[in-house]
């Protein structure tokens, strides 16, 4: 009886290393648990950076304008955009405006566009509030969330507010899910830049 309980115990032991290495080569083979290809900043699931070469590539959209003037995601190729995912019904939507207005203005002369997709609400309020914090970028009217189903099918774009930065080639090199800060949003721009 003894030499069985040991056997069982052994067993368990053997079982348990096994589960554990195998863990550990799948963490040292996508780093901090990410997929191969992404990493993820400060350890944080929600920014990820997009490996130069495994960047997916963003899908072409055309869409009408908060002001009715249809905008095409083709026609800004050879910028990096950044791509807001917004709504003025969300707060932290409201909260990160004013951050991503000052950093349209600071990076608009280093070949940086900024564009919003406006989710499920009228081009009416969403134009007040883009007035009220100083948001002088376009944004599309997306209240069927066209745009939303279409990037969806290439990066986890579930959750409001979601910031995408493209490249000049026209591929993903990050995202936000959820709020942006200023600091995270100068290093994904300066990553998509530091890429060719």
């Amino acid at each position: 009886m003894f030499k069985a309980k040991r056997r069982t115990v052994v067993v368990v032991a053997a079982v348990a290393v096994v589960l554990l290495a195998g863990a550990l080569a799948v963490t040292l083979t996508t780093g901090n648990g990410a997929q191969a290809g992404v990493s993820y900043l400060d350890g944080n699931p929600a920014q990820r950076v997009y490996t130069a070469g495994d960047r997916p590539l963003a899908p072409d959209f055309t869409a009408k304008s908060l002001t009715g003037t249809p905008i095409s995601l083709a026609s800004y190729r050879g910028k990096i955009v950044v791509l807001n995912f917004w709504g003025s019904w969300c707060p932290p939507c409201r909260s990160e405006a004013p951050t991503l207005a000052v950093l349209s203005e600071q990076y608009a002369s280093k070949g940086v566009a900024f564009l919003g997709d406006d989710l499920a609400e009228t081009p009416a309020n969403a134009l007040a509030f883009t007035h009220s914090v100083g948001i002088t970028y376009p944004s599309v009217s997306d209240p069927g969330y066209a745009v939303v189903q279409d990037f969806s099918q290439v990066v986890p774009l579930n959750d409001t507010p979601t910031t995408v930065v493209i490249d000049r080639t026209g591929h993903i090199a990050g995202m936000v899910l959820g709020e942006v800060s200023y600091g995270t949003m100068v290093t994904l721009l300066s990553d998509a830049a530091a890429t060719r």
